[in-house]
């Protein structure tokens, strides 16, 4: 290991937002896990610049000004060198609204794939040209499933995505609904005659609300004829609902546990670390771990953490090297991924198909 000082300045701090309260807090186990073996695995070696990475995990579960605010407070501080996390848009746009390109800001998770991010803001995860609309395709050529209802929470990602979908898809969405965060009665959609038209659900539903809509879809007895398919559902989602709630549920994502040809051992590592009964390690934990890589790849291409000079880089076609293989960038958006499509099993997720 490398012999790092005692000093704060041979220290990377790290502010890593996840929800830890709230519906989307079902996530926040995989996600605290999966960096705290990235964060063992770097420091085991030279760290990120020669420097020692510490992590200090904050709510993103709270209303985004209040996250926010805190951010705000941290970075006055003048200690903080970089932020990550799985949280929602909303988070997002408030957080980097306060951090306001003074350090990078890796958002580890799905995105809307807006336009005019704020400097220092990396998108890590997939829009929706990269998940949900080839998942669509592929349960249309699979199931032909042509007609289809949305439901997602009323925030920027899912209203986004949403968007998206009807734009590819005109004319063939009967159905389009969007619930506060926290609902627990889905029965406006559920009782809509207009979903009796289609022949799927697009679901954009965020952790315990996926839950309870789930469960509240299987008691309709509608999953024998309707496929429902997200990218914002895990294998904690899947448990949390019980496995009578997930029939014919599609999940279309970059990582499953057992998809393991990039890096068959970290599973083998995180176990070692985490033990037989740590938290499944989910996309949204594995998001978390790659943003942390790649966190380290930038800092060693340009030798330093400074924003302006980072996207100098990557604007200039830097790739960064990471555990699930090479990622270049296009302006704040990473263009590394490959999608997957898998088949809810009980409580598992099964890898059916590669649709992109």
């Amino acid at each position: 290991m490398f012999p790092f000082s005692e000093s704060p300045d041979d220290v990377i701090e790290v502010l890593n937002i996840v929800p830890l309260q709230g519906p989307a807090g079902i996530v926040a186990p995989s996600c605290e896990a999966a960096i705290a073996l990235a964060v063992e695995e770097i420091n085991s070696g030279t760290g990120i610049l020669g420097r020692e990475v510490r992590v200090t995990t904050i709510d993103g579960g709270r209303a985004p000004r209040e996250v926010a605010k805190e951010v705000s407070a941290l970075l006055a501080t003048g200690m903080v060198d970089a932020i990550t996390g799985w949280h929602i848009s909303a988070v997002r746009r408030a957080v980097a609204r306060a951090a306001d390109g003074r350090v990078p800001y890796l958002f580890a998770t799905t995105h809307e794939d807006l336009p005019n991010e704020p400097p220092g803001v990396l998108m890590i995860g997939e829009n929706p040209a990269g998940h949900i609309l080839p998942a669509m395709q592929w349960l249309e050529r699979e199931f032909g499933a042509r007609r289809w209802a949305i439901i997602g929470n009323d925030y920027i990602w899912p209203m986004a995505t949403g968007k998206a979908v009807r734009t590819a898809h005109q004319g063939s969405i009967t159905l389009e609904k969007y619930f506060p965060l926290g609902t627990e009665d889905f029965s406006e959609f559920l009782g809509d005659p207009r979903l009796d038209r289609a022949d799927g659900i697009v679901l954009l539903l965020v952790g315990t609300d996926a839950v309870r809509f789930n469960q509240q879809f299987a008691h309709t007895g509608r999953s024998e004829r309707q496929v429902r398919v997200s990218p914002g559902i895990d294998e904690g989602v899947l448990l949390a609902a019980g496995p009578q709630s997930n029939d014919n549920l599609y999940v279309v994502s970059s990582f499953f546990p057992d998809n393991r040809t990039s890096d068959p051992d970290r599973m083998a590592r995180y176990h070692r670390l985490h033990g037989r009964f740590a938290p499944q390690l989910t996309y949204f934990g594995n998001t978390s771990y790659e943003a942390m890589y790649t966190l380290q790849s930038l800092a060693h291409g340009c030798g330093s953490l400074d924003v302006p000079l980072m996207q100098a880089a990557l604007d200039d076609g830097m790739v960064l090297e990471t555990p699930s293989g090479g990622r270049a960038f296009q302006g704040n958006h990473s263009q590394q991924f490959t999608a997957l499509i898998a088949r809810a099993d009980g409580v598992d997720l099964q890898i059916v198909d590669t649709v992109r």
